[in-house]
């Protein structure tokens, strides 16, 4: 096995930079490979976590990469805040459920991680500060999907536990 070179914590800033150029270029497995050295740095610098989450999601639902939610949750349980932690859950269940778009998922499933999502958004929403709307944004790009597609409000019988 190869051994890994580790970064110098003065490179964080920059690396974290790359991370997010690498994600803006639709290379998210190269801004996780980032994420991850800047990680065994400093295993809890928040804006890697957070670059590591946005990476992972946005591997949902690619052929090439095979990421499971499971990953994201994992990453997810390590950010401090608790607007980040609901925000942030808000945002894989949102890109989960997205993901599921035009595959063999049932369309009660799509609603109910997209459903779930707002329900996350909702809880971040108080938490904001005062110049951040992100989550009311998110909430109604949810809230204009399921409505686009016409998805009903999921019965008791359909609901489901999104726990894994």
């Amino acid at each position: 096995m190869i051994e890994l070179r580790p970064i110098s914590s003065e490179a964080i800033p920059a690396a974290l930079a790359k991370a997010e150029r690498y994600r803006l270029l639709n290379q998210p497995r190269q801004a996780e490979s980032i994420c991850s050295d800047i990680l065994q740095a400093e295993p809890d610098h928040q804006a890697a976590l957070i670059m590591l989450l946005l990476a992972l999601t946005d591997q949902f639902g690619s052929r090439r990469h095979s990421v499971d939610i499971r990953r994201a949750r994992e990453v997810l349980s390590r950010l401090k805040g608790e607007y980040e932690r609901a925000y942030y859950e808000g945002v894989v269940y949102e890109r989960w459920g997205k993901s599921l778009i035009g595959g063999d998922a049932i369309v009660e499933a799509i609603n109910q991680w997209l459903r779930s999502a707002m329900q996350c958004y909702e809880r971040a929403e108080p938490l904001r500060p005062p110049d951040n709307d992100e989550a009311i944004l998110h909430w109604n790009a949810c809230a204009r999907l399921i409505n686009q597609n016409q998805l009903p409000e999921p019965s008791r019988r359909e609901a489901f536990d999104i726990g894994d």
